[in-house]
């Protein structure tokens, strides 16, 4: 890969990991840096594709299929993607792998009890009230990514240096050039 070339990266962990926080912070540190940026955050798209979700199976297939196709049209557009997702299952995560030349996943590694404590939308309440029937870490299953170029440990480590880990990972897979390292 050379400088200046797109690529997108992942950031998956449970609800309220603080995937967003992550994902905000490496798009200003790269926008610093002269880079086009774009995040696809999961709340905003399904506001947009699927404004009544029922989080089925079959329509988070759907939907990250199309997470997936809209991050490698920006991709091949030269725009930077961090896409900050759940994506409970691997399978819609190599999606995403499979249609993009240069793609990296970040585990937002955080316990169950801290991301409950976190919830400000009421995602686990809905859960464990019986309103929701499929949130990843309650109902549903999730599945770590198996070679991450980066995991941030939430509990343990600052918004900050979780980017710097994230940096650190993206340099050593030459996603970077020297000019878009770590501070």
């Amino acid at each position: 890969m050379t400088k200046g070339e797109a690529f997108a990266v992942w950031f998956t962990g449970l609800p309220a990991s603080g995937k967003t926080t992550l994902a905000e912070g490496v798009a200003g540190h790269l926008r610093e840096r002269g880079r086009t940026v774009q995040i696809l955050d999961s709340d905003e798209l399904r506001a947009v594709l699927t404004p009544e979700p029922t989080y089925s199976p079959e329509e988070r297939e759907w939907f990250y299929g199309a997470v997936a196709f809209i991050a490698r049209l920006l991709v091949q557009n030269g725009v930077v993607v961090l896409i900050a997702a759940t994506a409970n299952r691997r399978r819609f995560r190599a999606c995403a792998r499979e249609k993009i030349e240069y793609f990296a996943e970040v585990y937002v590694k955080c316990s169950l009890a801290t991301c409950m404590e976190r919830d400000d939308k009421g995602i686990y309440e809905k859960a464990l009230s019986g309103q929701a029937t499929t949130v990843p870490g309650i109902q549903a299953p999730y599945e770590p990514p198996v070679e991450p170029a980066a995991v941030v440990d939430t509990e343990q480590t600052s918004p900050e240096e979780g980017v710097r880990q994230i940096l650190k990972g993206l340099e050593k897979l030459s996603f970077l050039g020297s000019s878009d390292g770590c501070p």
